[in-house]
């Protein structure tokens, strides 16, 4: 079994729903993601066996394999993310998944999206904590002292905070670690993540605290690490746009970014509140996403995630590029029409042919 790490210097990539599949996690790991999540895994899906649980498991051998182009690849170390709200069933889920050769799991107490929250699960155990801890105590029975993390909110709405004591008793019970990504479940990704709460908790636990939430950079995470203590950062949006977010992220620790001059911020606090009420939520966050794609390094970056595409998701890896391409070239000069070719095209050769105009003077 390899040991998850929580350091500053190994970041993370979280469980996204729909986009964390294997040949991705691959892609984050060589670009230097040190711990991946799988997409949430619903309990009773696992225990009832259905038909997508195990596309959502699929993972290397234990020993990785080897490519055709000689290269070996390895999952691991993998957290499995579930998400229910009957302990009986997780503790069940948990089991069957150890009996497959799983020794991680992430436990998803802080989604917010309506259909998982109206099953009482992700972020509306927030709102039953006995609940809660009874599934959290089925979890780490079934798993063991340290092998499951919590993901957690501050709460599901700001008159009622949960995240603090919740985490002082789930610590208290063996989890291995928790995740926090400081927004109320109502908020949903809107609004701004309130980072101090983080510090909260890696002043008070005594397990290693994962920060998540609005790192769409580099110097984002580690701009959060300075500011919180926390043991690590988890990568999402920002592993989206460009998996190389975990390379940047490696070489300004290794450079002495957490003891030199803290990485400045894009936009400050009340220009990003401004750019909510000018333009909306989500285009505040476009705003954010601020870094200029780098050409060439997105070309390897495509091209690699193609080749693995087509290994581990022969059937779907046209349609899985078609979908994530586009974000990779989000902020490059004439995106939008490239963007438009990519989402329309119908076969490799075609996707190749799009890639070698757009990128043929980075791909010598």
């Amino acid at each position: 079994m390899t040991a998850l790490s929580f350091r500053p210097d190994t970041p993370w990539l979280a469980p996204l729903a729909g986009w964390s599949d294997l040949s991705f996690r691959l892609l984050c790991r060589e670009m230097g993601a040190a711990v991946c999540c799988t997409e949430m895994v619903s309990a009773k899906g696992l225990v009832y066996g259905g038909r997508n649980t195990e596309e959502l498991l699929a993972c290397t051998a234990p020993d990785g394999d080897r490519l055709d182009d000689g290269s070996l690849v390895s999952d691991s170390p993998l957290v499995v993310q579930i998400f229910g709200a009957e302990a009986p069933f997780m503790e069940k889920a948990v089991g069957l998944l150890r009996e497959r050769g799983f020794s991680w799991f992430d436990v998803n107490m802080g989604c917010s999206v309506p259909k998982v929250t109206k099953t009482g699960a992700g972020a509306a155990m927030l709102r039953d904590v006995p609940n809660a801890l009874r599934v959290a105590e089925a979890v780490i029975r079934a798993a063991g002292p340290g092998r499951a993390g919590f993901k957690l909110r501050l709460g599901w709405d700001a008159e009622h905070e949960v995240y603090l004591d919740l985490a002082r008793r789930l610590a208290d019970m063996g989890a291995g670690w928790v995740t926090l990504h400081p927004r109320h479940a109502v908020q949903g990704f809107s609004g701004l993540p309130r980072f101090s709460a983080i510090g909260e908790l890696a002043s008070e636990l005594s397990v290693p605290v994962v920060a998540s939430g609005d790192l769409f950079t580099a110097q984002d995470g580690i701009r959060v690490l300075r500011q919180t203590g926390a043991s690590t950062v988890m990568y999402a949006r920002g592993a989206l746009k460009n998996p190389a977010v975990f390379a940047r992220h490696r070489e300004m620790i290794a450079q002495g970014a957490l003891e030199g001059e803290l990485p400045s911020s894009p936009l400050s606090a009340s220009e990003v509140a401004g750019a909510e009420a000018k333009k909306g939520v989500q285009q505040a966050f476009d705003a954010l996403d601020h870094v200029p794609a780098d050409r060439a390094e997105l070309a390897l970056v495509i091209r690699r995630h193609a080749f693995l595409a087509r290994r581990y998701s022969p059937l779907l890896a046209l349609l899985k590029m078609r979908t994530f391409v586009p974000r990779y070239v989000k902020n490059l000069d004439g995106a939008r029409a490239l963007r438009q070719q990519i989402v329309s095209c119908t076969s490799w050769e075609e996707l190749d042919d799009i890639l070698e105009r757009h990128f043929c003077d980075t791909s010598n």
